[in-house]
């Protein structure tokens, strides 16, 4: 995990299991806010949390998440997403790498700007599966669907009252061909909650950190192809990732 620190704020946290989390902040449809920092500004604020436990799997506290993005070739849902387009929307596999379980997520944008994530075991009707998903969100999807990109990282995830944290480190965006891109000396920190801030929120901003506008799909996609319209998310891969895209 980035940052020996981080690592230690983490350890220190006492733990709420699965099943509590579960029930208690499923939140599959919810407001996110994204905040990239670096890795002992992040183990400052999560050090901070008042009441906060971390969610612990046989003692483990960290995760790996690998993920697949499925886009059209023209790259429909990227599009969507880069002209802010409020009916846009994300598809993808996503593999927990620890237990080897495998779900296919499509995520799409209901009222106020909420995030609805709806998610099947992978090796369903996965097509089926994903216009009946789109369609009820207003979308209509014409053509393949295509692998365009993978993720893959280490993520913490925090209860917090109603809230939820996830701490995402080592972040790699790759090709299907392979070339990858390490995300360099920042953790991705996402708070998901109802429509009011959480108590993460509000000690971020105390701390002077903001919302960044970051989408793993989008950013990646922008920073491993610069001749695409990465106009949306410009300002972050310049100001918050320039150690990245040096490496890119």
């Amino acid at each position: 995990m980035t940052g020996t620190g981080l690592t230690a704020a983490l350890d220190r946290l006492p733990v709420v299991p699965l099943d509590e989390l579960v029930a208690t902040a499923a939140l599959l449809t919810r407001v996110d806010r994204k905040y990239l920092l670096a890795p002992d500004d992040a183990a400052a604020v999560l050090g901070a949390l008042p009441g906060a436990r971390v969610l612990a799997i046989g003692g483990q506290r960290g995760f790996g998440y690998d993920s697949l993005y499925l886009d059209t070739p023209a790259l429909t849902g990227f599009h969507l997403a880069a002209r802010g387009r409020r009916r846009r929307f994300k598809v993808r596999r996503r593999t927990y790498t620890d237990t080897g379980e495998r779900w296919l997520e499509v995520k799409t944008r209901g009222p106020r700007g909420a995030t609805v994530k709806e998610r099947t075991p992978d090796g369903g009707p996965a097509r089926a599966f994903v216009d009946d998903v789109l369609a009820r969100s207003g979308v209509d999807l014409v053509g393949d669907l295509v692998p365009v990109l993978g993720t893959r990282y280490t993520r913490s995830t925090l209860l917090l009252g109603l809230a939820r944290v996830t701490v995402d480190t080592d972040l790699v965006w790759r090709t299907p061909a392979g070339r990858a891109l390490p995300v360099v000396d920042r953790v991705v920190v996402e708070t998901k909650s109802g429509s009011a801030p959480s108590a993460a929120d509000r000690l971020l901003w105390r701390a002077g950190h903001r919302p960044v506008r970051i989408s793993k799909y989008g950013t990646g996609l922008a920073a491993l192809h610069p001749e695409l319209p990465g106009n949306r998310w410009h300002s972050t891969l310049t100001r918050h990732l320039p150690h990245t895209l040096e490496t890119s």
